[in-house]
């Protein structure tokens, strides 16, 4: 009779011990940038949801991703840097490599100046996920939405620890379309792509942020008896820019008091994306899970500064964007530097919150320095799982600043993308506490060095003023380099340049802008430029020789007024309206932002006119959609 009670108090003890084991849920946002929600900063945007969950969380400033989204998946999957699991690119949707496929030739076309790596296109079957660990140790797993690390069944998340899956593919975004029929490709969008995976067309006209939320809680609601991990990947707020039109609406009357965001079309998605979150927590409330649930919120990439207009043939789209959000970019990540696809703080910083009643302190902030490569070491920490023996982690588990228990001990934390991109060549960068090194491959032994506790909009390249520094964090970039084993752009030993005639290096410090109606003064690489004139009519003029649009304008201004500001272009010289094009935008008023202005049609840009309030430019960019970009930086 004893043995039968202790063997009954063991059944007990046993079943008492697996019901508090907490369950897990990351969710990750799409493109959604540092300063894209309320307790991050926005003034603009309306996320009650995640502004809600802060409350209950630790909140990190100073969380970091890769520049794009799939090396980040993979990373958040892995533990791994993108140099060592390869994948650093977002070219998941592409096929898959053969096996033996040499990822970095030895030599190139003699027309190719540099050699660069090729990404990965999908995840490795040999990686032992965050899914499989967790499978291992007896939870019930789920991935819903974006997967984008593998185009072929082989390399789908169903082979990669997941119970359950609802995706699809190609999937660089959302199914062929935001709203149900999903499998509808909408008008003017490219037609030659099938969609295939797991997701099922819903009613007419549902919102596939909407489906995932339900799909989510179906998920929790049938796994209420033993623990569960829920990967929510967010299709939300990825382009081609689906989104509910009577939110859009009332975003468009509403105005940023900051004056750094005002795109309707990103509010309303953000909005929907906020509700998603708010449906999760919801559940997780109603089914008694929430105290025992431990939650991850972040983002895959920076913001989106730079895709205002959907690529080339998108009619459709091109037109919805213009009617609701003129000439703006999606986001601005003011004051950070740059957005998505760059390794400028704009392009790889990204909200990071995690929340787990009883074990991480409500409305707490930590300054620790983390990144995707961390949270699978620090989730299976917190949990008692062990680590799997094979898995190579570059992560390490911050469990104890979750826990209050101390700080993280981290020398440096990288961030590697060897890809050309919005902004520069490829590159890596490194930081070690306040300081961040970033080092180009394009032109090797091209450094920029910023103090980040002093400067985050990275506006004050101090490389040439602290060459010891820079040789102290460069000898770390070169010991990442040769521990992930990275394959980095290297020169082409084959390369035979075309002879040209090259005239003698200007002098100008304008390099080539012509005052007009203005004075222009360059101070430490800034160019400020102060109206001498009558208001309005003050500007920097440049020919632009032969390039033609479509092309992209790109300017980093700051100005303490503010105020109306244009670019014309006069394809015949300035002295010929005739087919002259203009292009109005605004400069918001107090920090650094990026602005950018889209040319859409195949027009010869001739003499450009650049009309601003009094401002300080940092730079000047015309990036043509075919051909070799101008690049002013003073």
């Amino acid at each position: 009779m004893k043995c039968l009670s202790f063997l009954l108090l063991s059944f007990v003890l046993l079943d008492s011990a697996f019901s508090v084991q907490p369950n897990v849920i990351l969710f990750l946002a799409d493109d959604m940038g540092w300063m894209d929600s309320g307790v991050y900063g926005s003034k603009y945007y309306e996320t009650p949801n995640i502004d809600r969950f802060a409350t209950r969380a630790m909140r990190f400033t100073n969380a970091y991703s890769q520049p794009l989204c799939s090396p980040t998946r993979a990373s958040l999957l892995t533990g791994q840097y993108s140099a060592r699991h390869q994948i650093t690119s977002a070219t998941g949707h592409q096929p898959p490599q053969a096996e033996g496929h040499v990822f970095l030739k030895e030599t190139g076309a003699p027309t190719q100046p540099m050699l660069t790596p090729e990404s990965k296109n999908y995840l490795e079957p040999s990686q032992i996920t965050l899914a499989e660990t967790l499978k291992q140790s007896g939870y019930r797993t789920a991935h819903i939405g974006k997967w984008h690390l593998g185009l072929t069944q082989p390399h789908w998340p169903e082979q990669q620890g997941f119970d359950f899956a609802f995706h699809c593919h190609p999937d660089p975004g959302p199914p062929g379309n935001y709203f149900s029929p999903y499998s509808v490709v909408p008008e003017g969008m490219p037609t030659n792509k099938q969609r295939v995976g797991t997701i099922t067309d819903g009613p007419v006209g549902e919102y596939i942020v909407d489906r995932q939320a339900a799909e989510a809680v179906k998920f929790i609601q049938a796994s209420k008896g033993g623990p569960f991990f829920l990967n929510l990947w967010c299709y939300g707020v990825h382009g081609p820019w689906g989104h509910k039109e009577e939110y859009t609406k009332a975003f468009q009357e509403k105005k940023d008091p900051t004056g750094r965001q005002g795109n309707p079309i990103m509010a309303s998605m953000l909005k929907s994306v906020d509700e998603c979150f708010g449906r999760i927590l919801a559940e997780l409330d109603q089914q008694g899970l929430a105290e025992n649930t431990l939650i991850i919120f972040t983002s895959d990439n920076g913001g989106n500064t730079h895709s205002n207009i959907t690529s080339e043939g998108k009619k459709a789209a091109n037109e919805d964007w213009t009617k609701w959000a003129g000439n703006q970019p999606p986001t601005m990540n003011t004051p950070l530097r740059d957005g998505k696809g760059t390794l400028y703080e704009g392009g790889t910083r990204v909200p990071m919150m995690w929340s787990w009643a009883g074990k991480i302190a409500p409305g707490s902030t930590s300054e620790a320095v983390v990144g995707p490569i961390d949270v699978y070491p620090t989730v299976i920490d917190l949990l008692g799982i062990a680590k799997p023996e094979k898995q190579v982690f570059d992560g390490v588990s911050y469990a104890k600043v979750l826990k209050s228990e101390g700080q993280l001990d981290r020398t440096a934390y990288f961030n590697y993308h060897p890809h050309a991109g919005a902004n520069k060549a490829g590159g890596v960068w490194v930081r070690s506490g306040n300081f961040k090194l970033l080092c180009w491959f394009g032109n090797p032994g091209t450094h920029e060095l910023y103090n980040l506790k002093d400067d985050l909009s990275e506006s004050k390249d101090l490389a040439g003023a602290m060459p010891d520094k820079v040789k102290e964090l460069d000898a770390l970039i070169d010991g990442f380099l040769k521990d992930t084993g990275a394959a980095y752009p290297r020169p082409n030993p084959a390369y035979k340049p075309i002879a040209t005639k090259t005239p003698a290096k200007s002098t100008d410090p304008l390099e080539g802008w012509k005052e007009r109606g203005c004075k222009a003064t360059i101070t430490d690489g800034i160019l400020s430029m102060k109206a001498i004139g009558k208001p309005g009519a003050s500007f920097l003029g440049h020919a632009m020789a032969k390039m033609t649009g479509p092309a992209t304008i790109k300017l980093r201004v700051r100005s303490q007024t503010g105020g109306p500001a244009n670019i014309d272009s006069f394809p015949n010289g300035s002295a010929d309206t005739n087919g002259m094009l203009s292009l109005p935008f605004s400069v918001k008023p107090g920090d650094w932002q990026d602005v950018q202005v889209e040319v859409t049609t195949k027009v010869l840009l001739g003499t450009m006119r650049v009309y601003l309030p009094d401002s300080e430019i940092d730079f000047i960019k015309v990036v043509p959609a075919k051909g070799a970009a101008m690049e002013f930086e003073f």
